[in-house]
C-alpha cells in the first residue's frame, strides 16, 4: 500500500497548540466501481473547520470521529476511476464539496436536496478530507472544473462559493434590493459578486477594514464598519439607507445575527448562513429567517458556469499543506484577505 502526506488531528486543541501533525497515512485506493481517485491539487480553508479542530461544535457532533483529516473544498486531476464511471475519463479536472456522499434514497436525496440527507458523509470528518495528497469519491458527488480553472480558483468554489450563491439565493434577489451581507470574509467577497449580477444594492458589514474595501472594490454600494454599539450602528444605517429588504448573515458571532434581523424592514427576510443560538425575533413584524446549507450536485454545477462566464473574482492566497496549522491561525485573527488554500 502506498502511503500520502496528511495532516491529522488527533484531537481538538486551539490552533496556537497546531493540533494538525504532518502524517503518513494510507493512500486512498478506488474501492467501489463508481468512484474516481483524485490527486489533490488544491484544498481550500473554511472557517468552519477551525471550530471544528478547536472543538468548539463537538456538542453537535463535529467532528464525529477522531482521528481525521480536515478539508472539505477539494479540487484535484482525475487519475484513475472505477470499471463503472462515465461522468468522469482520467485527465479531467473534478472537485468535491462537504458533500462526500449521501444515501440517494431518503425524501431529501429524491428532491434533489442531497446535501440534507441524515446519513450522509462529510468530506473532512474521516480521513476523506482534503488536507492531503489522494482523495476518492463516488462519481454522482464530484463536479467537472474547466480545464482553463485554476486549482487554487476553484477549490474555494466547492464551499465558500456554493455557500454564498446558495445564500444569495435564499435572500430572492432582485434588481434594486437592498441586500446587506454580514461578514465579507473567503464567503462574503463572494456573495457580493453573485448579487451584484442579480442587479441587487448591497451594503457590507464587516468588522475589518480591507474586508470593506474589498467589498466595495467587488461592487457594493456600501460598506460599513460593524459595531457592537447596536444602536448606533442602526440608526447610521437608516440614515444613509433606510431599513434593508435583506440581510445574509456569514458572521459567526450571535450578536451581529441579532442586528442583521433588527437592521431589516417589517415583512422583510434574513438569510443565516452559520451556527449559533436562536436570534430574538418578533412575529409580529412579519419577518422571514432561513436557515441555508451549501447546495446539491446542480447547484455546484450552476456555480462553476456563473463563475466561469462571469469572472467572479476569488481572492485566495496559497500556502503548502504543511503550513495548515500556520494557515488556520491566520484565519482566527483576521489576517487572511479572504480564502486561503493549501497546495500539496
Amino acid at each position: 500500500m502506498d502511503t500520502m502526506r496528511a495532516m491529522v488531528l488527533e484531537k481538538c486543541g486551539v490552533i496556537e497548540e497546531n493540533p494538525l501533525k504532518l502524517t503518513q497515512i494510507d493512500r486512498h485506493e478506488i474501492q467501489r466501481p463508481n468512484e474516481i481517485l483524485l490527486k489533490i491539487e488544491a484544498c481550500g480553508v473554511c472557517h468552519s473547520q477551525l471550530h471544528g479542530i478547536e472543538g468548539d461544535w463537538q456538542d453537535i457532533g463535529i467532528p464525529p470521529q477522531l482521528p481525521t483529516v480536515p478539508g472539505h473544498e477539494v479540487v484535484g486531476k482525475v487519475i484513475e476511476i472505477g470499471e463503472n464511471v462515465t461522468k468522469f475519463k482520467v485527465g479531467d479536472r473534478a472537485g468535491i464539496t462537504p458533500l462526500l456522499e449521501a444515501c440517494r434514497k431518503c425524501q431529501y436525496c429524491k428532491e434533489g436536496k442531497e446535501y440534507l440527507c441524515e446519513s450522509s458523509t462529510i468530506t473532512g470528518e474521516s480521513f476523506k478530507g482534503g488536507y492531503t495528497e489522494y482523495i476518492t469519491v463516488t462519481e454522482d458527488f464530484a463536479t467537472k472544473v474547466p480545464e482553463n480553472m485554476k486549482p487554487e480558483y476553484a477549490a474555494p468554489l466547492f464551499c465558500a462559493g456554493i455557500t454564498a450563491y446558495k445564500a444569495v439565493k435564499a435572500a430572492e434577489p432582485e434588481s434594486h434590493k437592498k441586500i446587506g451581507i454580514f461578514g465579507i470574509g473567503g464567503v462574503g467577497h463572494m456573495a457580493v459578486q453573485f448579487a451584484k449580477i442579480k442587479d441587487c444594492d448591497v451594503i457590507a458589514v464587516s468588522r475589518t477594514q480591507n474586508h470593506l474595501d474589498i467589498a466595495k472594490r467587488l461592487g457594493a454600494i456600501d460598506a460599513m464598519t460593524f459595531s457592537e454599539n447596536q444602536e448606533g450602528f442602526l440608526e447610521k444605517l437608516k440614515e444613509k439607507h433606510g431599513m434593508l429588504d435583506a440581510a445574509i448573515v456569514f458572521a459567526p458571532a450571535d450578536a451581529v445575527t441579532d442586528t442583521a434581523i433588527k437592521s431589516v424592514k417589517k415583512g422583510g427576510l434574513i438569510v443565516i448562513a452559520t451556527v449559533g443560538k436562536n436570534p430574538a425575533f418578533m412575529a409580529f413584524e412579519e419577518k422571514t429567517i432561513r436557515g441555508t446549507l451549501i447546495g446539491s450536485t446542480a447547484d455546484m454545477e450552476e456555480v462553476i458556469k456563473v463563475c466561469d462566464e462571469e469572472n467572479i473574482e476569488v481572492i485566495t492566497e496559497i500556502f503548502p499543506l504543511e503550513k495548515a496549522n500556520e494557515v488556520l491561525k491566520k484565519l482566527k485573527d483576521s489576517k487572511i484577505e479572504a480564502r486561503a488554500v493549501l497546495i500539496p
